[in-house]
């Protein structure tokens, strides 16, 4: 039985999608992106804390990371955490404040949660998802319901407009961002759970089953998991993965 689990992936890996799954179990914590830096001054807010200012800074961090377990706990006895590989070495350092002198993150990480299970989300066709990234970046909008319903909107609407660098720039941030989780597994001497987008975006129940029986709880019912989360993908995807390659035979012509 673990105490913990970390969510390690990239955006539009489904990482929104396995974070409503395992919260529908009402056994598998609540996950959600914490330690994101985006979205921390948010989180204190909403948590009611301390202003950083008023404390010192390895007080401010231990409490902050007791209302997040409590909040990733969801009433259940694990706590669940989505991390960006781009917040890494901001949450490790949090944690080397509050607990010095352990010789790695996974130790770290143990000392602060408790006996955790990795799970390293990724994408296998990294192009669909640097144009997924792209898009909702644009158009503001990050996730719909099955319904066809906003689930988050980050800006106000804007028309989507492609953008060939742009989109290379991104695929290059995610290919490395990939590898720099890979690296760190093996550099800890963890082997995560592995999950690719296509086979949880194509079957998200036994993805949701499989990960349930690693964390050693029941899992629910396959006719029970109802997904929250719907494909942004559509035709403006497409194309832009069309035009994006022949652009790129383009330049590797000249």
């Amino acid at each position: 039985m673990y105490d913990a689990y970390i969510l390690c992936g990239t955006p539009r890996t489904g990482s929104t999608l396995l974070c409503g799954l395992l919260a529908s179990t009402q056994a598998a914590g609540d996950p959600d992106s914490f330690y994101s830096r985006r979205f921390m001054p948010a989180w204190a807010e909403e948590w009611g804390l301390p202003s950083p200012d008023s404390m010192a800074e390895r007080d401010y961090d231990i409490t902050y990371l007791a209302a997040a377990i409590e909040v990733g706990k969801g009433g259940t006895a694990i706590f669940g955490l989505r991390l960006m590989r781009e917040n890494l070495d901001d949450l490790s350092a949090i944690l080397d404040r509050i607990h010095p002198g352990l010789p790695s993150d996974a130790a770290r990480f143990e000392r602060a949660f408790g006996k955790t299970l990795y799970i390293h989300l990724s994408r296998e066709n990294k192009l669909a998802q640097a144009v997924s990234l792209v898009k909702a970046q644009q158009t503001g909008l990050w996730h719909i319901a099955p319904d066809g319903s906003e689930l988050e909107r980050l800006a106000p609407p804007q028309d989507p407009v492609y953008d060939f660098e742009r989109i290379r720039q991104e695929l290059a941030e995610l290919e490395s961002h990939d590898t720099a989780w890979n690296t760190w597994f093996a550099a800890q001497g963890i082997t995560p759970v592995r999950i690719g987008y296509e086979r949880l975006s194509a079957d998200p129940a036994a993805a949701l089953v499989r990960l349930c029986e690693a964390l050693g709880i029941a899992a629910p019912h396959i006719a029970d998991v109802k997904p929250g989360v719907a494909k942004l993908s559509d035709e403006t995807s497409l194309e832009w993965m069309r035009r994006y390659r022949a652009d790129l035979a383009a330049v590797a012509r000249s």
